[in-house]
This record gives structure tokens, C-alpha cells and sequence, in this order.
């Protein structure tokens, strides 16, 4: 029987999305939080040539994703990193901290994402604390993806269509600019910034790296896909393909029309586009139109990130490294609930936190400082899983494997290590946020460690299911 067609078995989930769809969820993912959320700060970072370090960022982001790509054709389970890791090296200790490390992250990438969304909202209606939207933004979120999994995933490509309309505005503002003789191009290679060309670029890399992870969230819903083997590398080589080329052609717009100290000075950049008056609508009626498509956008992003978290910690409660109950599907949504559950309540702490602490005084940019912390934990799991996929080579190969060119791999590699070394050094303080998320995920270690012989039935090990049994 085709394992597409398959019925899932008890504690499994369902194979739905299909290549279309996967694309679109990778686009939808890298697009979201870049373009609407950080494109100002990456200007400010390099200057009016600031489309050349969003080129660079997602050349090598496309590097570490062909790492996924070869290793999710081999092993199309949930998990991603995680579980390639466990699989290269098969330390327990090592893969859970794999695992907390990449939860880390979306938990903070989720943070950021949220308080971006609030932004936007407070241009259409200031009403609302921000706080206060933050947490309904994350809870319907969670509750989206308990209705089950091809609903997100179709969510999600209408989402995608929405915010590609908000950027193929931008780039219509752009192409009307240069049409009336208005636009300066030099502009395109001003590195207005104390720093040299190549810093400058580094600078604007390590903040547009926030967006580059399509790849390890699609790698997470790999079990859920359709024909993993042929799809999945289409999809995911497509989708940053197509992303790369839209961030560039949108930053170039938006440096030929505002002047970059005003892209870098505003918590929502390209309104500063569509605020130029270029189009021939009212001004205001177009800010609060473009306003509700950049929330949709971030809510596209954050969408993946909420269903990326649920899948980490069912993928690594069946391979025993977080406690069972993490596991657990809902016996009609097929969602894994738990896992859901608990995600929402990390990230809304999350948020709290930051809030309490700019009551304190601290005045913490809570978009900015998530952003950091993201990027300083991804770029240790993207180095961990080149790794893993080199050591992997030659183990579980078919005729269907997709193998990277190890030269690639290579590139990435080197190209991750330098972008950490980049981010802590000229921001130390992240390290303390990355502590204490990782904080929360020792406390998983430790339950699982002194609990996980009873959470499950005598004489099992969860780890000895695999998660496509009982599809053929």
C-alpha cells in the first residue's frame, strides 16, 4: 500500500500536505518575519545597500538547507535537527540538547513575532495593551493547529498569498518611483556605516538570519508530507529560491524609495514605503490596508513556528529524550495536544518576562532582543546538522535520496560558525536570554531522566516505534 494512502496509525500523524503545499509553508515561513519585522534594522545595520546582506543571508541559509534537505528524504519523521543528530551520533545528552537548543529558538522567534504583530496592530486600533494582544495572538495560534494540521498548513498558504500581495505592492511603489526618474540608484551601493563593507554585511547578514528558517520547520512536518522523497527537496530548494529573490527585489525598492535613516528608524519599515505617497490612493487608506496584510504575514510565520514546537516535542518524546506525555495525539484532531499546550505557556511567559522587565527600566527592544537570541541558538543547531549530515553519508540511502554537494555543505558550515562568533561577540547579553530558555528545557531532562521508566507500559521503549508504523 502506498504510505501515502495509508490510515495513521494509533499515536502517529496523518501524511496530507502535499508538495504545493510545502512550498508554499516554506515561502510563507521565510517571507513572514524578514521583510515585515526586521527589514528596518537591517538597514540601519548597512546602509542603502542593505538588499546585499538579505543575498548573502539567504545564500547561506539555501547551504544549511540542503543539509536538511538530503537528511529528510533519508529519515522523514518529525523532529528535525533532533533527530539527526540523534541519529549521527546516538548521545541522548547531545540530541536532547538539540532539542532544546532549536525549541529555544522558535520559542523566542514566536516572542519576537508576536511583538511585531503588536506593532502593527497598534497602527489600526491602540486600544489593546500590546501585551495584552501578544497573548490572544499566540493562544488563537495554538488553537488553529489543535484543529489539525492540514488546516494550518492550508491557513498558511492563504496567509502566503496575502503577504507576497503586500510585497508585490512594495515592489509596484518602487517600479512607479523609478518610472517617474525619481530614484537615485547609487543608493543601491551606499555602506553608509562606520564599519568596513565586509562588517557591514555581516552585520546586516546576522539580523536578516532571523528569517532563514523555513527549511528546519518544513524538516518538522516531513512525516506529514506527501511523497517526502521527491517533494520535499523541491519544495524546500524552491520555496528559498523564490524567498531569496523577493527579499532582494523588495529591500532594493525600499532603499531606492525612503531614505534609509527613516527605514531604520521605524518599528514598521515598509509603511514608510507605502507612507511616500507613491500610489495613486490615499495615503491613509493604503497604511491601514498594508498594515492588516503585514499583520497576516507575521501571523504566517509565527503560524510555523507555533506548529514547528508541537512537532519537536512529539518527534522526541517517541525517541525518549522528553517525557511521554509530549507524545500524545488528540484521538479526532490527530494534533499533538500536550505538545501544543505546553508551547503556548512558554511563549506567553516569554512575553511576560520581557514586559515585567521594561517596567523595571531595563528598556528592552523585545522584537530585537528575541530576534538575537533566535539567530545565536539556530546558527549552533544549523552547524550541528551539517555535521550530522556529512557523518551521515552512506547510512540509510536509497536510489530516492537527494545527496548536497559536500563543497556546499562545506560553505555553510564555515559561513554559520562565522556568523556566531559575529552576533555573541557584538552581543554578549543574548547569551543570558539563550541561558534561560535552556533553563526551561533542563527541566524536561530532568523529569524524563527520574520519571521516564514509569510514563510508559512495562517491557517498551518508545523509542522502538518508529513513526511510520502501521502506514504500511
Amino acid at each position: 500500500m502506498n504510505t501515502s494512502d495509508a490510515e495513521p496509525a494509533e499515536g502517529d500523524l496523518k501524511r496530507s500536505i502535499t508538495g504545493r503545499l510545502l512550498f508554499f509553508y516554506v515561502l510563507g515561513d521565510v517571507l513572514g518575519s524578514g521583510i515585515y519585522v526586521l527589514i528596518g534594522a537591517v538597514a540601519g545595520e548597512v546602509g542603502g545597500a542593505f538588499w546585499a546582506a538579505f543575498a548573502v543571508g539567504v545564500t547561506v541559509a539555501a547551504f544549511t538547507g540542503l543539509a536538511y534537505a538530503e537528511l529528510a528524504t533519508k529519515f522523514p519523521r518529525a523532529a528535525g535537527a533532533s533527530l539527526y543528530v540523534n541519529k549521527a551520533f546516538g548521545n541522548k545528552g547531545l540530541t536532547f540538547m538539540t532539542t532544546v537548543l532549536y525549541l529555544s529558538a522558535t520559542f523566542a522567534a514566536a516572542g519576537s513575532l508576536a511583538a511585531g504583530f503588536a506593532r502593527y496592530f497598534g497602527q489600526v486600533w491602540e486600544l489593546p495593551p500590546a501585551l495584552l494582544v501578544m497573548i490572544v495572538f499566540i493562544l488563537l495560534l495554538a488553537l488553529v493547529n489543535y484543529v489539525g494540521i492540514t488546516e494550518s498548513v492550508v491557513v498558511n498558504m492563504i496567509m502566503t498569498i496575502v503577504e507576497v500581495t503586500g510585497l508585490v505592492i512594495v515592489l509596484l511603489v518602487g517600479a512607479i518611483y523609478v518610472g517617474q526618474g525619481k530614484a537615485d540608484f547609487s543608493t543601491l551601493t551606499d555602506f553608509s556605516t562606520g564599519d568596513s563593507v565586509i562588517f557591514a554585511i555581516i552585520a546586516g547578514v546576522a539580523l536578516s538570519f532571523f528569517a532563514m528558517t523555513g527549511f528546519e520547520n518544513a524538516a518538522n512536518v516531513a512525516e506529514e508530507t506527501i511523497d517526502p522523497s521527491r517533494n520535499f527537496p523541491r519544495a524546500l530548494i524552491g520555496g528559498m529560491a523564490a524567498a531569496g529573490v523577493i527579499y532582494v527585489l523588495v529591500a532594493m525598492s525600499a532603499a531606492l524609495v525612503v531614505p534609509v535613516d527613516t527605514l531604520s528608524g521605524s518599528d514598521a519599515a515598509l509603511l514608510e514605503v507605502i507612507r511616500a505617497g507613491v500610489l495613486p490612493v490615499s495615503v491613509s487608506v493604503m497604511v491601514l490596508v498594508f498594515a492588516v496584510i503585514a499583520m497576516v504575514a507575521i501571523t504566517n510565520t509565527t503560524l510555523v513556528q507555533v506548529v514547528t514546537q508541537s512537532r519537536i516535542l512529539y518527534g522526541m518524546a517517541r525517541e525518549d529524550v522528553v517525557p511521554a506525555p509530549f507524545a500524545r495525539v488528540h484521538p479526532v484532531r490527530r494534533s499533538p495536544v500536550v505538545a501544543l499546550v505546553f508551547s503556548a505557556i512558554v511563549v506567553v511567559a516569554l512575553l511576560v518576562v520581557g514586559e515585567l522587565l521594561n517596567r523595571a527600566g531595563l528598556k528592552i527592544d523585545i522584537v530585537e532582543r528575541l530576534a538575537a537570541v533566535t539567530v545565536v541558538l539556530l546558527l549552533v543547531v544549523y552547524a550541528g546538522v551539517i555535521i550530522s549530515c556529512l557523518k551521515l553519508r552512506g547510512s540509510g540511502e536509497t536510489d530516492d535520496t537527494f545527496r548536497a554537494p559536500t563543497a556546499l555543505l562545506l560553505v555553510g558550515l564555515v559561513g554559520n560558525v562565522m556568523l556566531l562568533y559575529y552576533v555573541v561577540s557584538t552581543d554578549p547579553g543574548s547569551l543570558v536570554w539563550c541561558a534561560g530558555l535552556v533553563a526551561v528545557g533542563l527541566v524536561l531532562f530532568v523529569v524524563e531522566a527520574v520519571f521516564g521508566k514509569r510514563d510508559r507500559p512495562a517491557g517498551t521503549r518508545r523509542g522502538e516505534q518508529t513513526l511510520d508504523e502501521g502506514r504500511s
